[in-house]
């Protein structure tokens, strides 16, 4: 009797300690990666966001950027964060001049040892968040329950900036196989941007947006999103990271501190730049990525 109690307990023991190493080999694990380079425009380098970076302080880079959580969560061995503010696609190849100082091209931070690489770019090809927010909040008074600004960009018919997002996309293509060309052994991730505008509701407190143009502000993101996500897919090894899904309830007129993105609120002593992301957007996205790479 004692002997048959042994065992029972020996092979009760065996079978749960099973259960757990199949349960822990189920779990997702983050992949390891030594030599982590971040590229991109404002949305990525973080302007206002403290603490910003000296190098150049023109770029607005932070050291609280998703760039930044993400390299502290994956425990790299090198990050370079080479982000700046204003950055075009054209700007991966090219210096770019900032107050203060210049950005040199963004693919020099790239080599043969980088082993992840993201890029959060295209919104400044041919002034697309430019022009909306340089043009859209002076609009609002002339019909603030209509659309003036996106009458404004229609020509004939035509969304002059949804045609522009049109040639973005290539200039993605482009731009994904410098990055593996620079890079050829690096896993690559192109970021998406988050949500500004709500998707249901209006705060032209926070927002000064006409309240019909809230609707086309979301679609214009959606159309550059989805310039973006078939840049990725054109160039066959690039993942796409959507952010702009998972930020749904956390745009600019979210309230109880929910909100990712700032609204028109600007000065040198904001948390982030007008229209740009907090530090808790910069956190969120930070996660997002991190669900994609495991």
């Amino acid at each position: 009797m004692r002997t048959a109690r042994l065992l029972f307990t020996a092979l009760t023991a065996t079978i749960l300690l099973s259960a757990t190493a199949l349960t822990a080999s189920a779990a997702p694990l983050a992949p390891s990666f030594r030599n982590y380079v971040a590229l991109g425009d404002s949305y990525t380098s973080g302007p206002f966001i403290p603490a910003q970076r000296l190098d150049p302080l023109g770029c607005g880079r932070s050291t609280n950027n998703y760039p930044s959580y993400l390299a502290d969560r994956l425990n790299v061995r090198s990050f370079t964060d080479v982000s700046c503010g204003g950055a075009t696609t054209s700007n991966l190849a090219q210096s770019q001049d900032v107050p203060l100082g210049r950005n040199q091209a963004q693919f020099y931070a790239l080599g043969v040892h980088t082993d992840l690489v993201t890029l959060g770019i295209g919104g400044n090809d041919y002034g697309v968040f430019g022009r909306i927010i340089d043009t859209c909040p002076s609009l609002r008074s002339s019909d603030p329950t209509g659309n003036p600004c996106q009458e404004h960009f229609t020509a004939n018919g035509v969304d002059t900036l949804k045609a522009a997002i049109a040639s973005t996309q290539a200039n993605i293509v482009t731009a994904l196989r410098g990055v593996h060309y620079y890079a050829p052994h690096a896993r690559v991730y192109v970021i998406g941007y988050p949500r500004i505008a709500p998707d249901s509701g209006y705060c032209p407190g926070i927002l000064p947006f006409a309240d019909g143009d809230y609707a086309w502000l979301n679609s214009i993101e959606e159309t550059l999103n989805a310039a973006i996500a078939n840049a990725a897919a054109l160039d066959g090894a690039t993942t796409y990271v959507d952010t702009y899904g998972p930020s749904l309830g956390h745009d600019a007129c979210a309230t109880g501190g929910a909100a990712w993105i700032n609204g028109q609120e600007a000065g040198l002593f904001t948390p982030a730049a007008a229209y740009h992301p907090f530090r808790s957007g910069m956190a969120g996205m930070a996660n997002v990525i991190y669900q994609n790479l495991t």
